[in-house]
């Protein structure tokens, strides 16, 4: 009997135990951020590059901006990704850094081409990124750095610049976790490798970025915004391994220096 009685009470404890720690959870902030980043994501990346392009100079080279698409477009199209979902814009900015934003925007700035050592490295960073976005990585980071309420109101057009700039500070500098960034490398790796790209350039600009890191900080954005570039490059080479990659350049070395050169 007294085991019987015992066995009653663990199960009553057990069970307001659970209730109370589901009472914990804030499931109407879940499901906003949920809705929120299914709903609002095109007005929001639209809001966001609006204001980049009126405080940018945006490249508008053919050389450059073709070269740039042709890259993506064979990421894309070697990996089943819809190529409109991506939509590239080239800022003439000496900071080497790319970022991803709402809507499938990527940013890429000239500094990041220029100091490209060959296209597979600069193909290996937008592969990253492109990452992020097919991971739904962007705007659920985002919305948990600003909060629902912020997106809310940048979405309904009465964003303050104070925001608005807060928003764009964030996602140029944006740090995910360990292991999102570990997700959106590996994956960044198996899109270069369906394409026909060198993955090893990932890492190799990865380890070329740490060890240039406190020589020229300020430049290297995209190093001081995704920690353990080392780190990093070694779990890359490691992934690779013995991977067979059938190398194809994307670009001649004719369009890759005119690329280069009109990035300066």
């Amino acid at each position: 009997m007294k085991k019987i009685f015992l066995q009653g009470a663990i199960i009553v404890l057990l069970f307001f135990s659970a209730l109370f720690c589901l009472r914990q959870v804030n499931w109407m902030s879940l499901f906003q951020i949920q809705q929120l980043s299914e709903n609002t994501e095109h007005e929001l990346g639209d809001v966001l590059l609006d204001v980049i392009l009126k405080t940018e100079k945006e490249i508008g080279n053919h050389q450059v901006t073709n070269a740039v698409d042709s890259i993506v477009s064979r990421i894309c199209e070697s990996n089943n990704i819809v190529k409109d979902q991506i939509k590239i814009h080239v800022i003439d900015k000496d900071e080497i850094n790319a970022f991803a934003m709402p809507n499938g925007y990527l940013i890429v700035y000239s500094g990041l081409i220029a100091n490209s050592d060959n296209q597979d490295e600069l193909a290996g960073v937008l592969s990253h990124e492109i990452a992020h976005i097919q991971l739904n990585h962007v705007t659920k980071k985002l919305l948990s750095e600003l909060g629902v309420s912020a997106v809310v109101t940048l979405t309904s057009g009465k964003g303050s610049t104070v925001i608005l700039k807060e928003a764009l500070k964030k996602l140029s500098t944006l740090t995910y976790s360990r292991g999102l960034e570990k997700e959106a490398d590996l994956k960044g790796v198996d899109y270069m490798i369906n394409a026909q790209m060198d993955p090893t350039a990932l890492a190799h600009f990865l380890m070329k970025q740490a060890g240039d890191e406190n020589e020229s900080a300020k430049y290297l954005q995209w190093a001081s915004t995704h920690p353990d570039s080392r780190d990093r490059s070694i779990y890359i080479i490691d992934y690779i391994g013995n991977k067979t990659v059938n190398k194809k350049a994307v670009l001649s070395d004719s369009t890759w220096n005119k690329l280069k050169e009109n990035s300066n």
